[in-house]
């Protein structure tokens, strides 16, 4: 299985990159996995709805331009559908047995991701109803993805 994470912005944190690195290395004998950052854009504090929406639209079109028409794609998103880590295991088994070979997974920007992007989502996934800062997420959703291929190979990993 080849799998890709799409984010916004860069890692600056070294805590950060350690813990990436670790479940990337660990992920390397069950799948592919790439990591593809975005630039995000720039934006203070207070905006308008509108400079919201303009925000979301410019990191999205940097987002879909990674995103190939083949890839089965997961937005994070808080109103996404919550699953367990058993029901997540499964589906990542069943999109290997019905073909998906390629999955991407997407974390927006500070501000989320845009109408399009979340349109060309085959699925919007949520990891709670916690606001989690994507640097975070990162390591959160790649962990989940590690902790999925354990449960399929019925590792004690996942107690």
């Amino acid at each position: 299985m080849n799998i890709k994470i799409v984010c916004v912005g860069k890692l600056k944190e070294k805590y950060f990159k350690d813990a990436i690195a670790e479940y990337q290395k660990r992920l390397s004998r069950f799948a592919k996995i790439e990591i593809v950052q975005v630039p995000d854009e720039k934006a203070p504090e207070k905006l308008s709805v509108a400079q919201q929406e303009q925000v979301k639209e410019l990191e999205g079109n940097r987002i879909l331009s990674k995103i190939k028409e083949r890839e089965y794609v997961y937005v994070t998103a808080i109103k996404g559908k919550e699953r367990t880590s058993e029901e997540f295991a499964k589906e990542l088994s069943d999109l290997a047995l019905y073909g998906h070979s390629d999955v991407t997974f997407v974390i927006g920007g500070s501000l989320g991701t845009s109408q399009a992007v979340n349109k060309r989502a085959d699925d919007l996934i949520s990891f709670g109803k916690l606001t989690l800062p994507h640097q975070l997420m990162r390591v959160v959703l790649i962990e989940q993805i590690y902790r999925g291929f354990m449960i399929n190979n019925g590792s004690p990993y996942h107690k």
